[in-house]
């Protein structure tokens, strides 16, 4: 048998990205080869299809390797996985992270062997207390390197199984996230992303509590020569005094904030058992707008939750233009077992589910559309991700004809719209 270094396929969130870069480190320290290593999703049912589907492409392309199941998937439906002929290994999203871990997959299996034997290594993840400290100086692209301060929900939507997949809330130190971010400068990165699964809990567990705004002020502060500070996901009713003082005094503080919305509608809301209201998402878009004019959004938006009528939908509509939302995710709604949501009786039709979220995405292209406008003439600070495309401090794509080095930071002029691109001089 040819030996060959450990395989990683990814599927779902950034925050597995970021977790397969870790793990690819500890493999290849541990000395792993002739191992493929799936990363699963557990968002919806048509994430655990695909990811099944994609193990078993997998073993036909790699039969003579081991197949490591692992992630929210493999968490949440050990089982599923472990009674697929394809597999060799289930592990849990704790047992992922420790170096142990793959030691014990890495080590000959002979008669002496003293690790783990089961085919399935994952624990209650309900009982993890902390964020382990595998971070990674450096993942992303050469321009922008991405940072998890937090992992875990405290919070029970009732259409989301994530915390049964990533257990509680817990944070990373503030201590320990500004030491990664100073060696990331120190590597020559322009832009930093703090990333997490509900990083508006960040510092609930911590002493003192701290909150998301203390810990970029922190990072501003004490890392001065860093260029940019981008925050991913958040949660609008959870924003602190200093993140919304961030917003409006720390221009290395980018613009841009995704916003976990996920419905117009009260009722709907309420059902989701979501902890804001339409008008609470509606203010927090007008005062961020205002502490900050060049702030762009982006949403969640889940279209046919139960019980939601053409009313109910229109409200979500409605909210893409009263919240100004310019990136939008969408959702068609799917029943995800093991969530409270898939027992609702009044399941919403597939074709209607689906006509709303395609009349979403009109209306987030619609909003794209203006944004773009909006820019031509203006100037942006454009970090490049190649030599010929870059972004502005909103996130939007620009493209050069001359190429730019990447990584850097380039002052220039917006010239035209191509798609849903700019065009810089």
């Amino acid at each position: 048998m040819s030996v060959a270094p450990p395989k990683f396929t990814t599927l779902g969130c950034r925050l597995n990205s970021y977790e397969s870069e870790a793990m690819k480190d500890m493999a290849q320290s541990a000395g792993l080869e002739n191992a493929v290593i799936v990363n699963t999703c557990a968002v919806t049912a048509e994430a655990v299809r695909k990811s099944r589907q994609e193990i078993r492409r997998l073993r036909r392309e790699n039969p003579d390797a081991k197949i490591i199941v692992t992630g929210c998937a493999a968490q949440t439906e050990p089982e599923t996985f472990a009674a697929m002929g394809e597999v060799d290994k289930v592990v849990g999203n704790t047992e992922k992270m420790q170096p142990g871990t793959w030691q014990d997959m890495a080590r000959p299996r002979g008669p002496d062997f003293i690790g783990n034997t089961e085919k399935v290594q994952v624990d209650d993840i309900m009982s993890v207390t902390e964020t382990a400290g595998h971070l990674i100086d450096g993942f992303g692209t050469r321009s922008r390197a991405y940072v998890q301060v937090q992992n875990g929900c405290d919070h029970r939507c009732t259409f989301c199984i994530i915390p049964y997949g990533r257990g509680n809330s817990r944070s990373v130190p503030a201590g320990v996230v500004v030491d990664q971010i100073k060696r990331l400068v120190d590597k020559g990165f322009n832009e930093v992303v703090l990333t997490g699964v509900d990083l508006t809990s960040w510092g609930a567990d911590q002493p003192m509590q701290p909150k998301l705004g203390d810990l970029v002020m922190r990072i501003l502060k004490l890392v001065p020569d860093l260029p940019r500070l981008r925050i991913s996901s958040i949660d609008s009713i959870e924003v602190d005094e200093n993140l919304m003082m961030a917003i409006a005094t720390e221009p290395r503080l980018m613009p841009h904030l995704h916003l976990s919305l996920q419905h117009g509608d009260d009722l709907i809301l309420k059902r989701m058992a979501r902890r804001h209201l339409r008008d609470d998402a509606i203010r927090f878009c007008e005062e961020a707008k205002k502490l900050r004019p060049a702030m762009t959004f982006g949403a969640d938006i889940i279209a046919g939750f139960p019980t939601e009528t053409d009313a109910h939908f229109a409200n979500s509509l409605k909210l893409v233009e009263e919240c100004d939302l310019t990136w939008l995710h969408v959702f068609p709604y799917s029943k995800r077992e093991g969530t409270p949501a898939a027992k609702i009786p009044s399941q919403v039709n597939g074709k209607v589910i689906k006509a709303r979220a395609a009349a979403l995405r009109a209306a987030g292209e619609a909003q794209v559309a203006r944004h773009l406008a909006a820019q031509l003439g203006r100037t942006h600070h454009i970090l490049m991700e190649n030599a010929h495309m870059g972004r502005t401090e909103q996130f939007t794509e620009v493209k050069f004809d001359v190429p730019q080095q990447e990584g850097s930071i380039v002052t220039a002029a917006i010239t035209a719209i191509e798609g849903t691109q700019l065009r810089a001089s």
